[in-house]
């Protein structure tokens, strides 16, 4: 099978974690008998630097011409202490997912059993987690229009907005990924004050019926940020909108006890985007030790969503969990006394283990 992949390495440590997902899916590919074809292409900062857009049509036209994206990082400490910067890294990243179609964050949390102990919560509150987020991308007060602040600068304004078929589209996925999994569906808004919130409720309750096998619940947004710290093995599948969406999502990471080994994937309209969920991590850019795991996450994501290629994407989690037990990890999981690997030392292991399966 050809795999026909746009490379957006990014900021930060987007290039060296992408180089080990690559290395990866190139094994992987060996192993299976598929052919790569890969394309670069600049987002981001770097973008900027190169072209004033961090988004130029050069690189949407290379996503759009791809079956996959394989995506790293966003984001630049010159960006973030320049409010008024008029053209961000993170514009980018808007632009890609409103461009493409990108409507919906699949995002799982999980736990691996020889690293329950890193993670800031109790053992027994979180062993045997495992549960998907699905967030809505592409509408909400990200997008929403008028935004902007008053000519005196006192005053700033953000919209939210979302429409029926934006609704529909994320709550049809959400409901069929709870009936691949355990058949319950957490609906996550704010529908006792805010508007937009009512209409997902009252779509959601439209589109139950459809669903009679799966256990559906509506929870408010801080009782379901409190819960995911309490009881986070209550959930199987959870639904949410844009902004609610990103910060349940940060919070949840704290369960598996690194941001470095969430990967994510972006379903898109015209093609979807597999990312890491932590951020470009500029501290650490070039000192080859960042943890690529998550990169690597979801490129066994790109093989399973994209490609529909099960048995790959299983041996790629199965050699990342391996390398885990086995602690060939980088240093955000070495612990006291561990010993760290650099980030390409645990792509090599991660590749070793699948060419010798």
């Amino acid at each position: 099978m050809k795999l026909n992949v746009a490379v957006l390495p990014g900021d930060g440590i987007g290039p060296e974690i992408v180089e080990q997902a690559l290395k990866v899916t190139n094994a992987i590919c060996a192993r299976f008998g598929h052919e790569l074809i890969t394309k670069t292409g600049l987002v981001g900062a770097v973008a900027i630097d190169e072209t004033g857009n961090p988004y130029p049509e050069e690189t949407h036209q290379l996503c759009m011409d791809s079956d996959a994206v394989l995506f790293g990082a966003i984001g630049h400490p010159r960006f973030d202490n320049d409010p008024s910067a008029k053209v961000r890294p993170e514009q980018g990243l808007l632009a890609m997912r409103k461009k493409l179609g990108l409507y919906a964050n699949i995002r799982p949390t999980i736990t691996f059993p020889s690293l329950l102990d890193m993670s800031p919560l109790r053992r027994d509150r979180i062993e045997g987690a495992d549960f998907v987020a699905i967030r809505e991308l592409t509408g909400g007060i990200y997008f929403g229009q008028p935004q902007g602040r008053s000519e005196d600068g006192n005053t700033a304004y953000d919209t939210s907005i979302y429409t029926r078929e934006e609704i529909e589209r994320i709550l049809k996925l959400a409901f069929e990924f709870a009936m691949q999994r355990r058949k319950k569906l957490t609906i996550v808004d704010k529908a006792n004050v805010l508007a937009t919130s009512r209409l997902w409720r009252t779509i959601s309750q439209e589109m139950a019926p459809k669903y009679p096998e799966v256990e559906v619940e509506y929870m408010f947004v801080d009782n379901a940020a409190m819960q995911i710290i309490q009881w986070p093995k209550r959930f199987d599948v959870m639904v949410t909108e844009n902004m609610f969406g990103d910060i349940l999502t940060d919070e949840a990471s704290v369960i598996s006890g690194s941001l470095g080994l969430l990967p994510s994937a972006s379903m898109g309209v015209h093609t979807s985007v597999f990312e890491p969920i932590h951020g470009s991590y500029p501290q650490a850019a070039g000192k080859n030790i960042a943890n690529p795991c998550a990169t690597i996450l979801s490129a066994a994501m790109m093989f399973e969503y994209a490609f529909k290629l099960q048995d790959e994407a299983a041996l790629i989690t199965e050699a990342v969990n391996a390398s885990i037990e086995a602690k060939a990890v980088s240093e955000d999981l070495a612990g006291e006394g561990g010993k760290a690997l650099s980030t390409d030392e645990v792509g090599d292991w991660i590749v070793e283990y699948i060419r010798k399966k």
